[in-house]
């Protein structure tokens, strides 16, 4: 279900809704993106300050509104609560048809299945309403859970991208992993 509430549209699954992240979310979101399990494959150190957080929702908002980036908070329909976040970190529509995705889950919702729930919408809203061809995902080497949950939506591995990221400690190595539309369709196995 696809319906819009300013530049960032609202989806819906069973147990979640994808909606644009606000200034009342800052609180919640910190207690996330502070936790270093959850920041420890994002290649960012764990964020300060709820201040630090409510800059980067904003930031986040805006990038979305000048069709730069598109980042959702994950909320639990059931009770409002938000869970992480998602989304695409950058799209190019002229020539490559490409689109990147990033997500991050907090650590007690880990093991529930909510990440593939929203990967679902993700990939949908990726494929048929943004018209990409490629979804592509960066995903630190170590990053295990990352890893498993793009194999089981059968993204490909394509290779490492040596020292790929400048981060505070150094260069870091990355997985490269894309699901093709193609491939997302075959079989009607549209997640």
């Amino acid at each position: 279900m696809y319906k819009c509430e300013g530049q960032i549209p609202v989806i819906e699954s069973e147990r979640l809704r994808l909606r644009r992240m606000e200034r009342s979310d800052a609180e919640r979101m910190f207690q996330i993106w502070s936790d270093p399990e959850v920041v420890k494959y994002m290649n960012i150190p764990p964020f300060a300050s709820v201040e630090d957080t409510l800059e980067m929702i904003q930031l986040l908002n805006g990038l979305s509104e000048s069709e730069d980036a598109l980042r959702w908070g994950i909320e639990l329909k059931e009770d409002g609560q938000l869970i992480g976040s998602c989304g695409f970190n950058v799209w190019e529509l002229s020539g490559a048809y490409r689109g990147e995705i990033g997500y991050d889950l907090g650590r007690e919702y880990w093991g529930f299945g909510y990440m593939s729930e929203a990967m679902r919408m993700l990939l949908s809203y990726g494929y048929q309403t943004i018209g990409l061809n490629r979804i592509e995902a960066l995903v630190d080497p170590r990053n295990s859970a990352s890893r498993r949950l793009l194999q089981s939506f059968e993204f490909t591995e394509e290779g490492l991208l040596r020292q790929y990221q400048k981060t505070e400690d150094g260069f870091v190595d990355l997985l490269m992993f894309s699901l093709l539309r193609q491939e997302y369709y075959a079989g009607g196995k549209a997640w």
